[in-house]
């Protein structure tokens, strides 16, 4: 990883929607903004505020040197599984708490709505 590679974890002034093919899959008032150095910023949201019954845990995990080992989940969704759309850190380096057991969608695979405006990858106006 290069050097200066970092990121920043902001809790999100508003209210955040997750659809896929017109399918609610979440909403929350609680959700956190993570900005990385060179990637789209994501939203972590609260397990409370996502459609758990439509999520099936997957075997696929990855390792991320700054914030630990995520956990994968598929989404099933209008007849369809969309594998490891899903993804958590729970139990994450210590940096990284700020998103401890929340659940990220891939912003570039869902409509993620901010304050029923469509976000297409710029951050979102952060606390």
């Amino acid at each position: 990883m290069a050097s200066g590679h970092e990121f920043e974890i902001h809790p999100v002034d508003g209210h955040v929607e997750v659809r896929l093919g017109g399918v609610l899959l979440a909403a929350s008032d609680r959700a956190v903004a993570l900005t990385e150095t060179g990637l789209p910023t994501r939203y972590y949201l609260p397990r409370e505020d996502v459609r758990n019954d439509l999520l099936q845990r997957t075997d696929h995990w990855t390792t991320c040197p700054l914030k630990g080992q995520a956990s994968y989940w598929s989404v099933l969704a209008d007849g369809r599984v969309y594998e490891n759309l899903v993804w958590s850190y729970e139990t994450p380096t210590p940096n990284a708490a700020g998103i401890a057991g929340f659940l990220c969608f891939y912003n570039e695979k869902v409509e993620l709505t901010f304050n029923g405006h469509p976000h297409h990858g710029a951050a979102a106006p952060l606390h």
